[in-house]
């Protein structure tokens, strides 16, 4: 099956961009699970974070909003021991204001589709070449983020936060999953 160019030959990566990247998500805990990951991966490969998906999962309550919310100080400093997630002060310290600031949102998962006028953006890129790193509709989404307190949401990541999430369908003509995602499927 032809994929997108990012995508390697990983079995995890494979799944991920065939089943997941795209593809339009309006759960909010599974855009809380993004929006956390995509903030780990600052600075790294997404493929790190992915093989730390599942202990993410395991650590952070299952991506439990109000419970990572809650999470202590000294939970926060045991993380920092646990080598299967990205040992990082202050991605977890994020990851705990993210969700307190989360909560304090009427509807997040309105406000963050309200970027891309509650449908997905489809583009039609041919290259690689043609995909951006940052939108408007990012830079509106990650001033808006940070403006309700959230970290760790630069335009960038919020880009990336829309791919995954399919608020924008990025995948390039050359790959199967075009096809399927820009005819709504």
């Amino acid at each position: 099956m032809p994929r997108c160019f990012w995508c390697t030959e990983d079995p995890l990566y494979m799944a991920y961009h065939d089943q997941e990247w795209g593809t339009p998500l309006r759960d909010a805990q599974g855009l809380f699970e993004l929006l956390l990951l995509e903030g780990f991966q600052a600075g790294l490969s997404w493929i790190t974070v992915l093989r730390k998906r599942e202990r993410y999962r395991e650590v952070l309550f299952g991506f439990d909003v109000q419970r990572v919310a809650q999470m202590s100080d000294a939970e926060i400093d045991e993380l920092m021991l646990d080598p299967g997630i990205i040992r990082n002060r202050l991605k977890l310290n994020a990851a705990r204001r993210n969700a307190q600031a989360w909560l304090a949102l009427e509807d997040p998962v309105a406000l963050l589709w309200s970027f891309t006028g509650d449908r997905p953006i489809i583009n039609h890129f041919k290259d690689r070449s043609e995909v951006p790193a940052i939108t408007a509709e990012a830079l509106a989404m990650s001033k808006a983020l940070k403006k309700a307190g959230f970290t760790f949401v630069g335009p960038t990541i919020c880009y990336a936060l829309m791919q995954a999430s399919g608020m924008v369908m990025d995948h390039t003509q050359d790959c199967d999953r075009y096809a399927q995602l820009a005819n709504g499927g």
